[in-house]
This record gives structure tokens, sequence and C-alpha cells, in this order.
């Protein structure tokens, strides 16, 4: 027997118990199709709560050639909320073939049948069901959905993949999930009573088309519809003292700690906690504190939801709201206000590329429209324009200006733009009536006024122009995209054509940061090579000898000294990436004169300068002879 329970119930509303005309076991022989049949097995039953309101599932109403009258215990509600869905209705074709009208497998606005209400004082109102509007299908189409009614499944969220390990690696990068892929679909539509200090003593069910099946009902009360929610708002859960925060979410998207009844919670995270009141006078890039037990919670609930924390205790929205703390929770303001945020260099008014960070009171991030709110630092999980400082500090790449939602109130802005660029790190007050927010970033070192050009020789999974963005906002020249080989998977090859500079004036840009794809090959045993500008075919194969770079069963065909000849040949220059690891042949190809730079990388933290190892291994060949240059690559992989 299937069971839907999608989080605590409400305890606003309650189920009221009906006796179909019915039973599950026979419902073959009610008239329904064998479709619909097949699938009852997975129809909800026995006591359920969906969408946070209670229901008790026992025997169903079939409403086919007759009516049916339901007699109630006595009622007063002010809503009625319907658990049912509708059989298929099979779709007529004309003599071309042809469905005319196309009105979709549920046959949009068809008048499916009317619901009677019937009251103590012998007075009725009657209400029309119609398909895609107060009721949906069992089964339905990718795209069909009702205007009135919804699954009566809560949408849930879901963590990403390397947070939580799931079946779908892909769709865990939406975090949400929007459980409409059961084989079985039940419809929740609310009704209104505009009498509701009458008693409701039953309910007719006179069928108009179709087969329709009532599961269950839930009667309450409420301030508004019980199956809307609002906007999304956020709180702060400060846990029990010696109690540890778990983001595990169970498989209908609930955590243990925290959940709601008439909504869901989005997102929790332990709370970054910034320095505030210091902001103007800390330093770019500066990482936060990150909380043991104060959680930032992001929910979306209807008004009379009620937030169930640790210990069985409940906490109301409305009153968490109206007083600004109550229990466990405290309020953190809302991103309701939308303006637009533009950052131009000081002097003029021309938007610049920066890398921008903003949070609100609490250490909420707040991200502009079209950036992630929860940035995602895995491996290959991801290549959105962000950026995160040691995973705790998200910061994102904007082409100047952006269009945010930011609360009311103090938020705290970030900006940057690489090392000609004085950082800027303000608080800006945004009120009722802000629309825009401006800055400026002030030009403090002339390196590129005098010739200078800086450049990454080594970035990987990016798009060109996603990298040409964040190379502008880091005030880098030059970015090298790499394309390579890890295992079985392949990446940026499809970028890669031997002849595109992109960014230049030729192709639509101002010439002044450009993005070329090159590749990196590499053996896990004798080195890697980065192989930039090059033109012509790729340099194949981009790996060798098997795991960890190449794939299980690929045999040493080529050494590094190959494919730096191979290089040259095709106009591109040679540079040993990461020095000096992996230090095998990398010596060899340096004494033949193979190699035009060694690079300097600086994986783990941004202010540990040049690792001495590095640094001291370069001197090594610079003492014998070896006149090499060194440059900078940061090996960006997301």
């Amino acid at each position: 027997m299937a069971r839907a329970i999608d989080g605590p119930a409400t305890t606003r509303f309650a189920p009221v118990e009906i006796r179909g005309n019915a039973s599950w076991t026979a419902l073959a022989k009610t008239g329904i199709s064998s479709a619909m049949a097949d699938a009852a097995e997975h129809a909800p039953r026995g006591q359920c709560v969906c969408v946070g309101l209670p229901f008790r599932v026992g025997r169903p109403v079939v409403l086919h050639d007759k009516g049916v009258t339901l007699t109630l215990d006595s009622i007063k509600a002010p809503w009625l909320v319907f658990m049912h869905t509708s059989d298929i209705r099979p779709v007529d074709t004309n003599r071309d073939g042809l469905i005319s009208p196309m009105r979709g497998k549920g046959r949009l606005a068809e008048h499916a049948a009317d619901y009677v209400i019937v009251y103590a004082d012998g007075s009725e109102v009657r209400l029309p069901i119609r398909r895609f509007h107060q009721l949906g299908t069992f089964t339905r189409r990718w795209g069909e959905n009702c205007f009135e009614s919804i699954l009566h499944q809560k949408m849930r969220s879901c963590r990403a993949h390397h947070e939580q390990p799931c079946d779908s690696w892909g769709f865990s990068q939406t975090r949400t999930g929007d459980n409409d892929g059961s084989p079985w679909a039940n419809w929740l539509w609310a009704w209104a009573n505009p009498n509701p200090r009458k008693e409701i003593v039953a309910v007719r069910f006179e069928p108009v088309s179709g087969v329709i099946m009532l599961s269950g009902i839930s009667a309450g009360r409420g301030a508004s519809l019980p199956l809307r929610w609002r906007r999304r708002r956020k709180a702060l859960l400060t846990l029990p003292r010696g109690q540890t925060f778990d983001p595990t979410l169970d498989v209908e998207g609930r955590l243990e700690q925290i959940q709601l009844d008439m909504g869901q919670v989005i997102s929790a995270q332990l709370q970054s906690q910034y320095p505030n009141d210091a902001w103007t006078k800390s330093y770019n890039n500066q990482l936060p504190a990150v909380s043991d037990r104060h959680v930032l919670v992001e929910y979306t609930s209807h008004e009379d939801a009620a937030f169930h924390v640790s210990g069985g205790k409940t906490i109301p929205v409305a009153r968490l709201e109206e007083r600004g703390k109550s229990g466990s929770l405290k309020v953190v303001e809302p991103a309701t206000q939308r303006v637009d945020l533009i950052v131009s260099e000081k002097g003029t008014k021309k938007p610049v590329t920066v890398k921008l960070h903003v949070h609100g009171q609490a250490g909420e991030y707040l991200a502009p429209l079209d950036r992630h709110r929860i940035p995602n630092p895995a491996w290959f999980e991801d290549y959105a324009p962000d950026y995160l400082h040691r995973a705790t500090h998200y910061c994102t790449y904007i082409p100047g200006e952006t269009v945010i939602d930011l609360p009311v109130g103090s938020v705290y802005i970030e900006v940057s733009c690489g090392f000609e660029m004085k950082p800027v790190r303000k608080v800006v007050r945004i009120g009722k009536a802000t629309r825009q927010v401006r800055l400026e970033i002030e030009k403090v070192l002339p390196w590129r006024d005098k010739g200078w050009v800086s450049a990454d020789t080594h970035v990987h999974f990016l798009s060109p122009t996603t990298a040409q963005m964040e190379g502008a906002g880091e005030g880098v020249n030059v970015v090298n995209l790499l394309a390579s080989q890890w295992g079985e998977l392949m990446t940026n090859v499809g970028d890669f054509d031997g002849r595109s500079t992109h960014g230049t004036i030729d192709t639509g840009g101002d010439g002044e940061h450009l993005v070329r794809v090159g590749t990196e090959n590499r053996q896990f045993v004798l080195g890697h090579i980065s192989l930039l500008g090059y033109e012509g075919r790729p340099i194949v194969p981009m790996t060798t000898g098997g795991p960890g770079e190449s794939a299980l069963g690929d045999a040493v065909d080529v050494l590094l000294t190959e494919w730096a000849r191979q290089c040259k040949a095709q106009g591109g220059l040679v540079v040993l990436p990461h020095f000096p690891n992996p230090r095998a042949e990398n010596a060899a190809a340096i004494v033949h004169g193979d190699i035009d730079a060694i690079e300097m990388t600086s994986w783990d933290d941004l202010y540990g300068g040049i690792d001495p190892y590095s640094l001291s291994d370069w001197y090594r060949y610079l003492n014998c002879g070896y006149m090499l240059p060194a440059v900078g690559g940061t090996d960006k992989m997301s």
C-alpha cells in the first residue's frame, strides 16, 4: 500500500472521513481504464500528509456514469481541499488523422463534473470541475499542468551530488525536485467556502464527462489559499548547545532538525560570519568564520505554516515574522528590493568587468539574478562565472552591471579587478526606494598603460566567453583555456579549432582581453605539458599511460618531448605547468631546448606567494644555464 507523507501536518486542517463507493481491490470493475487500474497500486492510501495538509484515504469515490452523494459529519470550515484525479481521456482524430482542436492529453477546460456542496439548511453551492483547472489526470505528458490545482506531493529540495550522492548527477545541480515522476498523480484543489459559518453535511458528485476518482478531503482554516506559498524568505536557526548540524536530506527532501508543514525548507547552511562592523577596513577575499551552531535557513511557505524543530517544538511562521524572533529562530531580512548594480572605473561612467561579492547582515550571500545563489566548488560539477575562495567566500564575475535582489538595510559589497585596480569593500544602505547602486573602482597601477600584458597560462573547463569575462574581471589580458582528457572524460575539445582567438577586434571584442584554446597533454609519471596557441589540428592523444591521467588501457605512445616539438611545428609555445611536478621527462625536454617557460602555480593559498619548492627547482635550472622564464598559471578547474 502506497503512502504519501511529505512532511509534518499542519494543525489548521483536519482530514474529512469519507466512505466512497469503490474499493481499491475492485477498482477494475468500476469502469476505469486498464492503465488507471494498473497504476492504482501507487495511489496514496491510509493516513497521508500532502503539501502539509492531512488526509485520510479509505474507500475512494469513483465517478463514472452515475452520481454519488457523500454524507459527512457536520463540517464548518473556510476551506475544503479535494484530493482527486481523472482517468485519461483519449483524443479523437478527424478523417485526416489530425487532432483538431488539440486540447492536450487531459482535454483542456473540458467540463468533467460538478461537485455540489450541501449545507444543513438545505442550500447548495455548485462547483464546476474542469480539466487542467481544478483537476488533472493520474498520468500526464510533460508540460501539461493545472491552473488551479497542484500535485499531491510537495515540491522539495535536493543537494548537489558531491554533497549527498544521488542517482542523477546532472539534475542534482538544480537543487530542486518536483516529485512529478510518480506513476500516480493526485491533484489538490482548494475551495474557498463562501459560507464558512454554515454546516456542510454532504457533497454530491455529478459526472459530466470521463471518470474521476476522489481519494480524500481536508477541511480547515487559513488566511489565504492554503496551497499557495510565498516567495522565499530566510531565518537564522540556533541549534542547542552540543548539537551538530546535519545537512542530510531524506528521500522527501526533509532535514532532521528543521521542517515546515505548509511550506518547504529550500536550503540550510552553517552561517558565514563576516566582520561587518569592520567591513571597510578588512581586506579583499578575506575568509569569513563559519559558525558551528548557527544555521542560515532559506524557506518558502504559506503564511499559516509552522516550523517543526528539534525536540518536537513548533514555531508559527506568522509569529516569527511578526516578532522578528521566536524560539530558536530569528528573522533574516528578505532580499526583495530589486536594484541595478553598476560598477564603473573612477572618473568614467563606463561599466568595468569585476569580481563581485555581496552579503547581508546575517552573512547570507546575495547573488545576481542570473548567478548561482549556492555556488558549487566541486570538480567539474559547474563552470558558471563564480569564484569560491576556500569554498566559503562566494563571488561572481559581472560585466560591469547586473540585476540583484537585496534586503532593506545594510549590505556589504566587495569589488575587485586584478592588481591594477584598488579593491573596494563598502557598506551600502538599501531603502525601499533604492533602485540603483553605483560603485566606482580606481586604477592605481598603470601597468597596462605602460605596455605590460598579463596572462594566465593554465585554465580548464570554462567556455571561451566565460573565460574572457573572468579574465577581464581579474585584470588578465590573455587566458589560455586548455582542452584535455581525464580518463574517459574529454573537456573543451569542442572549443578548440586551431585558429580562433576570442576577444580580438576582428571577432567583436575590444582586443584587450583574449582567450585562446590550447591543450594540456599529460602522462602521470613522465609529466604534464601545456601547448599554447598552436594552429591546425589538436595534438593527440592528449593523455597517455592510463590512470590517473588517461583512460584505462591507454598506452604510453607519445613522450613529452614529442608533444613539445609537434606544438612548435604548429606555431605554438610550450610550458611546463605547475612546475616542477610531475618531475621526470621535463628535465630532458628542458635540456633539449623544447620548453619555452615553466609555470608557477599557487593552488591552495591566495596569499601564500610562490611555492618556495617550485622556486628553488627553477633556480636549479637557471644555475645550470637554462634561462627559462617563469609564467603564472592558476590551473583553474571551476
